[in-house]
């Protein structure tokens, strides 16, 4: 007789009911970890930590990103002219979860240099993306914010930093 646990039965949601198992259902897509960086009015560099972010189109080079309203740099965010999408790399961790909280200064500690639009770039990124503000769609909770590639780069070499199920993961290849 085995005393494994049964397996647990699937969970659902439907509309109106629990957002928390919304939520959970959301987190078996399993997604990359960015960083989306933007200068403020002030000139100031700011950053977020976010993993909605999908490619829109190839011609012309679009892609989306979505930004929570209540998110403290979300108005910069909105009203940049130029922003970059920093994907994170399993080195990366450290970054990704102090742009997912309230520091003074998420900058100090990272490396990070201007890009060709002055958008903060952080270093031994996996893949960068500097874009053009293209458009700003309402979300419910969220922005969208769409821009428009202006210049891209990668590093084939480095793994991705994957977010599943609440958790940090990494690729495991046999």
């Amino acid at each position: 007789m085995s005393t494994d646990a049964p397996p647990s039965s699937p969970r659902e949601y439907r509309a109106g009911s629990d957002p928390r198992t919304l939520r959970d259902a959301l987190g078996c897509f399993a997604t990359g970890v960015t960083v989306v960086t933007c200068l403020d009015a002030d000139g100031q560099p700011v950053g977020l930590t976010a993993n909605s972010f999908t490619s829109v189109s190839l011609d012309p080079p679009l892609l989306l990103v979505c930004i929570g309203k209540n998110a403290a740099s979300a108005a910069a965010m909105i009203g940049a002219s130029h922003f970059a999408v920093n994907v994170l790399q399993t080195e990366q961790q450290p970054a990704s979860i102090r742009f997912a909280t309230r520091h003074e200064d998420r900058f100090g500690p990272n490396d990070w240099s201007p890009g060709e639009y002055e958008a903060p770039l952080l270093e031994s990124s996996l893949g960068v993306f500097e874009c053009e503000a293209h458009a700003v769609h309402d979300g419910g909770d969220h922005h969208m914010l769409i821009g428009r590639v202006v210049k891209a780069r990668f590093d084939a070499a480095l793994d991705p930093l994957l977010y599943f199920r609440g958790s940090y993961r990494r690729l495991h290849f046999d």
